[in-house]
């Protein structure tokens, strides 16, 4: 039976890199679903939760629950349910722990949890590298508002989790932390007489980076 595994954290955790190693880990078997694309419009002002930026415009707020489109999401997460082979489904996102939907159709609920400055390190190197954004709007933008959005939104979605993974760690070792809880399921027979599957592959990491609850 295929089930969902919902990864959340805050920016720059480390919730995309575990749940991207994880679809590699079993291509076949996974599908990935990121809550970042189920974002409302950022060109329609009648929808999604809006703030002004510490540049001083109005954009959508991406730090609220509010500014996803959570019917879109659970109609994706629902079709890719019923997608021919698929085991699991890995949902990841800000608030994969937060919105209601898909906290009801999570078998399995994963918090990466990562010291708030290294978070915010790695979001200031990501938006240079990648943007070429002035650290300083980044640094006033989490002053403003994200460290509280954090803080309301994401941070208590901690408490939902079924296992919490620390964010510091490599991608082996979180990879090592999850798989014992979703295994089974990775593992599962094929549906049908006429398929074969291999089941996936656990790393053999000691140490797992597993926080206590």
């Amino acid at each position: 039976m295929t089930g969902v595994l919902a990864v959340a954290g805050g920016t720059a955790s480390g919730k995309s890199t575990l749940a991207e190693a994880l679809s590699l880990q079993c291509p076949e078997s996974v599908t990935l679903i990121h809550l970042d694309d189920y974002y409302v419009p950022a060109h329609d002002p009648l929808r999604g939760v809006w703030t002004v930026s510490a540049d001083g415009h109005a954009v959508l707020d991406w730090n609220h629950p509010g500014s996803i489109d959570e019917t879109a999401a659970a109609h994706a997460i629902d079709a890719a349910l019923q997608r021919p082979g698929v085991l699991l489904v890995v949902v990841e996102g800000l608030f994969a722990l937060s919105l209601p939907s898909v906290l009801r159709r999570a078998a399995w609920r994963v918090y990466v949890e990562t010291p708030d400055d290294i978070r915010l390190a790695r979001k200031i190197l990501r938006k240079i590298e990648a943007q070429r954004q002035d650290p300083r709007l980044s640094l006033r933008n989490y002053l403003q508002t994200g460290r509280d959005r954090h803080a309301a939104h994401v941070a208590p979605s901690r408490a939902a989790a079924d296992l919490i993974v620390d964010g510091t760690a490599s991608k082996a070792e979180m990879l090592a932390a999850v798989m014992p809880l979703i295994g089974p399921a990775l593992t599962s027979p094929p549906a049908a007489p006429s398929q074969t599957r291999e089941g996936c592959g656990v790393p053999d990491t000691p140490g797992v980076p597993a926080l206590a609850m």
